[in-house]
């Protein structure tokens, strides 16, 4: 499935038009396509300032959030990449701190698509070559950069270790099965284990690859990437430790650190921070003290996960919660944010994805579940969310029918969902 995105641009406008027409072959796999574009633009990727590289099934963007808002509060200068975008499509290109802005966007969307127009390449393949090439024109001293789906053949993965300081994997669960599980010959059939697998493809010689705490084997699979690589693994239980409870706890070979918990809701967070952290102290490219790092934990944001709306045209005065995940490990992360509390669910989901990765988790303290569309996407009908789902025709109507009981409500299931919402209630993300 495509991205969809629209600017209020015309020039923006007119190269996301392009870009929405692409399609990929069924079952193309491989990085031959965004190698040959990259080259195409002069190879910017091998001259990026040092990149943190960031896969995972959940937790990845907030890692990746955190990150950056340490690098920050150390003075660095950081570009970003991020995916998918919520409400615009600069979102996804930040240039030394800020969105890039719609001149620019407009002029690199053309160059990479003009220069590539005989390659087809994909939406995501268009997106990275763009973000490549701005992140080698202008001076700053980091980048961080969000794996889009997988690893192993994401195309963010063209990155060597020539600019890499440290690679980092998040939680690990089911997701994209259709890709990343799909058969082939020589990899692990078990399925997580296969996850890990695909996730620790960014493994690369010398470069610090950071990680969770997982299963045996799919801690296996992660190791067997690392080793086929030269990576050097720096596994959490192993070489790093985090306890979560008022702080967070954190120990490696460098010493003992009593952290403050992330300012981002929601008790998943403490170790995507802890992640953050530990790439940081295991990489040598760029120096961040601990000040550093405890202003980071105070000043991240990341938008539409387990995300508190301001009071607007949207939502009023009343008390709503925004989330974007729509796997088992999301629901469970939820559920562990609501489990003293009942609150109202609205949710819509993409019809490829499971509706009982939210509702089995949440029904237990679901007083009313609505179920809406996702815009311009295929979703799934009230029925599919369970018997007491009542359906409607979109979410503002969904919140106008709620009773005005003091209830919370959660918007969950899509972050294209996430994004109207914001965009309804003007919060553009910055």
């Amino acid at each position: 499935m495509r991205d969809f995105a629209t600017s209020d641009s015309p020039r923006v406008q007119a190269q996301l038009d392009r870009l929405g027409a692409l399609s990929v072959p069924e079952g193309r796999l491989g990085l031959e396509t965004i190698r040959a574009l990259l080259a195409r633009l002069g190879d910017p990727h091998k001259r990026l300032p040092p990149v943190f590289h960031v896969a995972g099934t959940n937790g990845k963007g907030s890692t990746c959030a955190i990150l950056r808002a340490m690098l920050e509060a150390e003075g660095y200068r950081v570009h970003a990449t991020i995916s998918p975008h919520l409400v615009r499509y600069n979102e996804r290109i930040r240039l030394a701190g800020h969105l890039i802005d719609d001149d620019h966007l407009a002029g690199v969307l053309a160059e990479v698509l003009d220069l590539g127009a005989d390659l087809n390449p994909s939406f995501f393949e268009v997106t990275i070559a763009a973000a490549f090439a701005e992140f080698a024109r202008v001076a700053a001293d980091a980048c961080v950069v969000e794996v889009g789906m997988g690893g192993r053949f994401d195309a963010t993965n063209v990155l060597g270790p020539e600019v890499l300081a440290a690679c980092g994997i998040a939680a690990l669960g089911l997701d994209h099965e259709r890709f990343l599980l799909a058969p082939e010959d020589g990899v692990p059939t078990v399925p997580l284990e296969r996850i890990a697998f695909e996730k620790a493809g960014i493994a690369k010689p010398g470069v610090p690859l950071v990680t969770q705490e997982y299963a045996t084997g799919m801690t296996k699979a992660v190791l067997d990437q690392a080793m086929r690589a030269g990576a050097r693994p720096a596994l959490r239980g192993l070489d790093w430790f985090t306890e979560v409870g008022e702080t967070i706890a954190y120990r490696d070979r460098h010493g003992t650190l009593d952290l403050p918990l992330p300012v981002l809701a929601g008790p998943h967070q403490a170790d995507n921070a802890a992640l953050a952290v530990a790439m940081l102290r295991h990489q040598n490219a760029l120096a961040v003290s601990e000040a550093s790092i405890r202003q980071g934990l105070a000043s991240a944001k990341w938008p539409a996960r387990l995300q508190r709306l301001k009071s607007g045209p949207l939502i009023g005065t009343r008390e709503v919660w925004l989330d974007g995940g729509h796997n088992p490990s999301a629901g469970t992360a939820l559920a562990r944010h609501f489990q003293h509390r009942r609150f109202h669910l609205i949710i819509g989901m993409l019809a490829n994805k499971d509706p009982a990765a939210l509702t089995a988790p949440l029904a237990a303290n679901a007083a009313s579940i609505s179920a809406v569309p996702v815009p311009t996407h295929e979703w799934h009908p009230a029925e599919a969310f369970g018997p007491a789902a009542v359906a409607y025709a979109d979410a503002p109507a969904a919140l106008a029918a709620l009773p005005q009981d003091g209830l919370p409500v959660l918007i969950a299931g899509s972050l294209y969902l996430s994004g109207e919402m914001l965009r309804l209630n003007g919060e553009l993300p910055d």
